[in-house]
């Protein structure tokens, strides 16, 4: 019940998050490239070795997200880590094919063509 209202609230907070989400023309070359990606935890990785300055941007960007992800956590009364988990849950729906992405087990995948979005089961 909890998860399903952290989810609930964090659907509600859907704009200020893609403020977090926003990207950069080499942080999307890098996605498209399969260099970074998306993490369950709700930040990006990096699944093969990227150049400084896109090591730089996705920083920059994990900085955003942590602290909106801390400032919702504190509103709600949760862990950051428990909202950034709901988040990496909405952020992993919208991998796309050919994208990179990293379960809880650590490992980075692509999504292959015809294959359905990267949801794990405790994100339903």
């Amino acid at each position: 019940m909890t998860r399903l209202w952290l989810a609930v609230a964090v659907v509600a907070a859907a704009p200020a998050m893609s403020v977090a989400a926003a990207q950069t023309p080499a942080v999307d070359s890098a996605r498209q490239a399969g260099i970074v990606g998306e993490r369950f935890d709700g930040f990006v990785g990096f699944a093969a070795a990227p150049s400084a300055a896109v090591r730089g941007q996705v920083g920059a960007i994990n900085i955003r997200r942590r602290s909106l992800y801390s400032r919702f956590a504190a509103s709600r009364g949760v862990s950051p880590q428990e909202v950034g988990i709901t988040a990496g849950c909405q952020l992993l729906a919208r991998v796309q094919v050919g994208q990179a992405y990293m379960l809880i087990d650590g490992r980075w995948r692509r999504r292959l063509p015809g294959q359905m979005a990267p949801i794990p089961d405790y994100c339903r």
